[in-house]
């Protein structure tokens, strides 16, 4: 039996509990952040069988200004895609998706997932989640680290820098310099509605950390609980003070916070393979955890292929970096939320 997502969720909810496949993307509370913040139509599907089966597949539909209709699992997040006990459930999942996209027009389904699915589309694999393995004792995943890496969270410490931790008290600090990093890296920022849904939605489970050089924000980061895991999906510091390590401090701070919590995994998030984020999480130690991302065609007549994941970024990341921070304030988060990724 395959059902849309009930307004309670608890079905959905036991689902992803229950699956060790499941991830942070799999969290019912996205479809109420994702659908408030920018608009987009939930398809959130769940199935069972009678053995006792189950899978669940999060999806939502982003309709595109002039480029058409993309159904998504998951935008904006890592990964996505079918997860639960049932590999046949989590198949059945994804040709009802199929259905209901190319029943509203849909050009593709560009899925997301942690593991390998064989539907005869080769997958993009360049970007991979990184993730470190962490003690329960600070101390030894302080010993642990590589002496440079350890060096430099000291230096921070010297040159006075402190970090705090709160909840949406702490978000416009953060979104200041989240909005000012995005610009210079030529990336249209996320809403601010957005990243508060979060906070409200995910409750104690979401929090925002900062750095600070005296009374000056000079960078943060938000974390989100799910499991055993404690992930980081944004985290900004200000050019001007790289030279005193604060993401340094700011990540050390998270990792210590997170062994104390009970986390077993630290999750720094994707990134390209050999690129300078890339190396920023190797030198803690952390693991690559391979990501597949398939564009699935609708159309009858279109060829299975790899998402074209870099089509038009080059030239809208440069053009953006020459705009007024106070344009693409006000601009960005009408626009990231049509760029999924």
């Amino acid at each position: 039996m395959i059902r849309s997502l009930p307004d309670s969720g608890r079905t959905w909810r036991r689902i992803v509990e229950s699956s060790s496949g499941a991830g942070l993307a799999h969290a019912p509370e996205w479809l109420p952040i994702i659908q408030r913040s920018y608009g987009h139509d939930p398809f959130y599907l769940s199935a069972e069988d009678e053995e006792g089966g189950a899978a669940v597949l999060p999806a939502f539909v982003v309709r595109r200004p002039f480029l058409g209709a993309v159904v998504t699992s998951m935008p904006f997040l890592d990964h996505g895609g079918p997860c639960g006990s049932s590999p046949a459930l989590r198949r059945i999942l994804i040709e009802h998706l199929m259905a209901e996209a190319r029943g509203i027009g849909a050009k593709s389904i560009e899925l997301r997932s942690s593991e390998c699915i064989d539907f005869g589309v080769r997958p993009a694999e360049h970007k991979v989640n990184m993730c470190l393995t962490i003690p329960a004792d600070a101390d030894s995943l302080w010993h642990r680290l590589d002496k440079d890496v350890r060096y430099q969270v000291r230096k921070a410490e010297r040159t006075g820098l402190s970090v705090e931790s709160g909840g949406a008290e702490l978000l416009a600090s953060f979104y200041n310099v989240f909005a000012v990093r995005m610009h210079e890296l030529g990336s249209p920022v996320h809403a601010s509605r957005f990243l508060l849904a979060v906070l409200e939605h995910f409750g104690t489970r979401a929090r925002v950390m900062l750095v600070r050089k005296g009374t000056t924000v000079v960078g943060g980061l938000m974390t989100i609980a799910f499991k055993d895991r404690l992930a980081v999906p944004w985290a900004s510091c200000l050019k001007e003070y790289f030279s005193l390590c604060p993401n340094m401090l700011l990540y050390w701070e998270a990792l210590r916070r997170a062994c104390l919590a009970g986390f077993r995994r630290f999750d720094f998030g994707r990134s390209t393979r050999d690129s300078g984020t890339h190396r920023f999480k190797q030198q803690w130690g952390a693991e690559e955890e391979p990501l597949f991302w398939y564009s699935i065609p609708i159309a009858s007549s279109a060829s299975p292929r790899a998402p074209d994941l870099g089509a038009g970024m080059s030239f809208l990341s440069k053009t953006w970096q020459h705009l007024p921070l106070s344009v693409t304030r006000h601009v960005g988060p009408r626009l990231r939320g049509y760029l999924i990724q």
